[in-house]
């Protein structure tokens, strides 16, 4: 496959908002995604899903921190997996596009999964050099590579992937500009799978934990319906639909008594308790 086009630096951060948010993500070293990644060299940037072995509380005081530690991994690896059960029959001659890629994690769990190929897209350079080194680290970097690109005019091919997916990175960007790049680029039948937290417009607007959650991460979390609005207006039908906030409530309560715990565990329990907020996976295909 070849690509039709390579954007310049200068085409990528489009706006000053685009431009905050890259530096923002090209400075950022939090423990909770580095000591994470630490653990097996998959390095996830987004939260955890299902039970918490809660016996990691318990035992030698001096490897609590490290147990807590290796368990909070297993629930955001446990996460990725979620969606890529969603992406429906890959081959390994398919390519699938990994939109708002972080470190890497997800699009190294793909390849893996599915022997694919994968392209993994971010405004962080920073971010985008440690994914690429962690692809050669793997010997995968033949079939996973990581580009400085934005989500919204990548660049890549009309047609070019069976599957595309964001893991909590559509809260950047304007969802419909963000789902016609998406059905331009996916082939027609192909997969878009999304994990996002969204505020519960039934209820009203943004609740005060919710803007607290915007304003922890410079970014803006869009209300539920949006995202049927926008999808549905641009050729993506949706298929499936999860709420996985109950299964993600128990690894905020696990990271509120981790040491990498940075002070945005209180607003996400109380939104996700109050039903401000909602965890979903939206899994729609292109018609």
């Amino acid at each position: 496959m070849t690509i039709a086009r390579t954007p310049a630096p200068a085409k990528v951060l489009r706006t000053e908002y685009q431009k905050s948010v890259a530096s923002y993500w090209n400075k950022e070293k939090d423990p909770v995604n580095l000591r994470l990644g630490d653990v097996d060299g998959l390095y996830h940037h987004h939260y955890g899903v299902g039970e918490v072995d809660w016996s990691v509380l318990e035992g030698p005081e001096d490897t609590r921190d490290e147990r807590i530690i290796a368990e909070m991994h297993r629930l955001e690896t446990a996460q990725a997996d979620v969606l890529l059960d969603h992406l429906g029959d890959v081959k390994p001659d398919d390519w699938l596009l990994d939109a708002g890629c972080g470190r890497g994690g997800s699009s190294i769990m793909a390849n893996a999964r599915f022997g694919c190929h994968v392209d993994g897209i971010s405004i962080s350079e920073k971010q985008v050099e440690f994914a690429n080194h962690q692809a050669d680290i793997r010997g995968v970097s033949d079939r996973v590579r990581y580009h400085f690109r934005n989500m919204l005019d990548t660049g890549f091919e009309t047609g070019s992937r069976k599957a595309i997916w964001n893991n909590e990175s559509t809260m950047y960007v304007d969802l419909h500009e963000l789902f016609a790049e998406h059905a331009r680029q996916l082939e027609f039948g192909g997969r878009y799978v999304t994990i996002t937290g969204c505020y519960n417009d039934v209820t009203g607007g943004r609740s005060k934990a919710v803007a607290q959650i915007d304003q922890h991460y410079t970014c803006n979390i869009h209300p539920r319906s949006q995202y049927f609005k926008a999808m549905t207006a641009n050729d993506l039908v949706p298929i499936s639909v999860v709420d996985l906030t109950a299964d993600t409530i128990p690894y905020w309560e696990l990271r509120a008594k981790s040491s990498v715990a940075t002070g945005v565990e209180k607003p996400f329990l109380d939104a996700y308790r109050e039903g401000s907020f909602h965890y979903l996976l939206i899994a729609a295909d292109r018609v």
